[in-house]
């Protein structure tokens, strides 16, 4: 596309949301413009930022595979086929996701995900990528918004017949609709942060740990998780409440962590050698749900991914919701074309309710993993739901299997998922009442001859 074409459609935001949904446009040849405020992630990589791995899964890699994305990211990912559960004492346990092993979720570089999905858009002739533009102002109404090169600090004003807010969970797009009347906001933080560590890849064997498992060191009220890398290291992940007695703010020397890490996570300790290090100079990350509506304002902006549905991440959901937006968007297209108003109104009434099931479930999550995955009576909920699975197929499907494995929306997923729990506990009362009675009638014909 030539710089002076003006485009139809200026994104604002290149992280992964933004640029699938550029790859999109591009299919249908519509013009876009895509804003970043980092520098390109192809070329520089400090601008991948935060270097959190995610969890892709069914939803994520169905909204790629239209724009022929997923072989190419799939290469990129290591499979994780359950969950190894690490116990103070050094005991493991595998809890597998899926109910046959053929199901797993999918580790993966944020940011060579992004520079996977940029580099796949730079391709199509109508989709121009312009990084080291910070959006500075909008105007929803007339299609404008201003950027700053923070290179050059020249202006831009960029319009467009539909402006897409793509940028994240402090949305600058949003923030310009909470001033529009009849705009409900609201953002809820955890008490937890996190921080992000690291353990090598084994100089011998390549991962120290087993590969294709999401590990937990769950701990009550705080946990460490790790997801691998294809280098063979994995990044971890402590989260921890911001403020008490096991907690960011009681570890203040090197000392003190090394007694909390020994403690706590014996048997990652010696595989963390620069744990101190890592420790002290990475930041403390907060974790916010970002709830709103409408998503869309005068037919011409419309709001995708952690602009107007952030989650914590404890259901590995966020990316993928995020794309199962764009998909959802792209289908719409297909019925009703260039109708925008039509198709704001249309994605954000199909969408909505399924994000905010998904911001629920994301946060009881974390409760589930920080609490309860070591328990025993936990593993044994989880091998029941997988034999209900396995041999009830097709009309027993566990929560998890929905959203992880289908597009199911998350709603019907946690509705469906509470009619199963009911029937199921209703039909363990009449087998048990069955079996009290079965007993009763034997006893009382024993006593009866006797």
């Amino acid at each position: 596309m030539s710089g002076n074409d003006t485009p139809e459609v200026v994104i604002v935001g290149g992280g992964p949301a933004g640029s699938l949904l550029a790859n999109y446009l591009g299919k249908r040849g519509i013009h876009t413009d895509i804003y970043e405020s980092r520098s390109d992630p192809r070329t520089d990589e400090q601008s991948h930022g935060r270097s959190i791995n995610l969890a892709l899964s069914y939803r994520g890699l169905a909204a790629m595979s239209p724009v022929g994305l997923t072989d190419r990211v799939m290469k990129m990912c290591v499979p994780m086929r359950g969950r190894m559960i690490h116990s103070k004492d050094g005991h493991l346990a595998f809890q597998s996701y899926g109910v046959d092993n053929a199901q797993a979720i999918n580790s993966i570089s944020r940011g060579g995900l992004n520079a996977a999905i940029l580099d796949a858009a730079s391709k199509y002739s109508s989709v121009r990528l312009l990084f080291n533009h910070k959006c500075t102002d909008v105007h929803l109404a007339q299609g404008e918004v201003a950027f700053t090169n923070t290179r050059t600090n020249e202006s831009t004003i960029a319009r467009g017949r539909v402006v897409v807010g793509a940028d994240g969970a402090f949305s600058v797009i949003r923030r310009a609709m909470q001033k529009l009347d009849r705009f409900d906001f609201s953002q809820t933080y955890l008490r937890h942060g996190y921080k992000e560590l690291t353990i090598p890849a084994d100089r011998g064997s390549g991962f120290a740990i087993e590969k294709n498992a999401l590990h937990i060191w769950p701990r009550r009220s705080f946990m460490m998780i790790a997801l691998p890398n294809f280098d063979g290291s994995f990044t971890c992940t402590l989260f921890w409440p911001f403020e008490g007695a096991n907690s960011f703010a009681a570890i203040q020397s090197k000392k003190e962590l090394s007694r909390f890490f020994t403690e706590q996570f014996p048997d990652a300790l010696p595989l963390m050698p620069n744990l101190a290090q890592e420790f002290f100079e990475n930041p403390t990350g907060s974790m916010v749900t970002v709830r709103c509506e409408p998503w869309h304002c005068f037919d011409r902006a419309v709001l995708f991914g952690d602009a107007c549905h952030a989650v914590v991440p404890f259901y590995g959901q966020g990316m993928n919701a995020a794309f199962e937006d764009v998909l959802v968007f792209a289908e719409l297209m297909d019925q009703w074309g260039r109708d925008w108003g039509k198709l704001f109104r249309e994605y954000e009434q199909l969408r909505k309710p399924n994000t905010d099931a998904l911001a629920n479930l994301a946060i009881e999550n974390f409760v589930e993993m920080r609490d309860r995955t070591g328990s025993r009576r936990f593993r044994l909920k989880k091998k029941s739901e997988k034999f209900l699975g396995r041999w009830l197929r097709g009309w027993y499907i566990p929560l998890y299997t929905m959203v992880s494995f289908t597009r199911t929306p998350y709603a019907e997923a946690v509705r469906r998922a509470r009619r199963q729990d009911a029937l199921v506990a209703a039909g363990a009362f009449v087998v048990a009442v069955l079996l009290v009675t079965l007993l009763t009638a034997i006893l009382h014909n024993f006593l009866w001859h006797c």
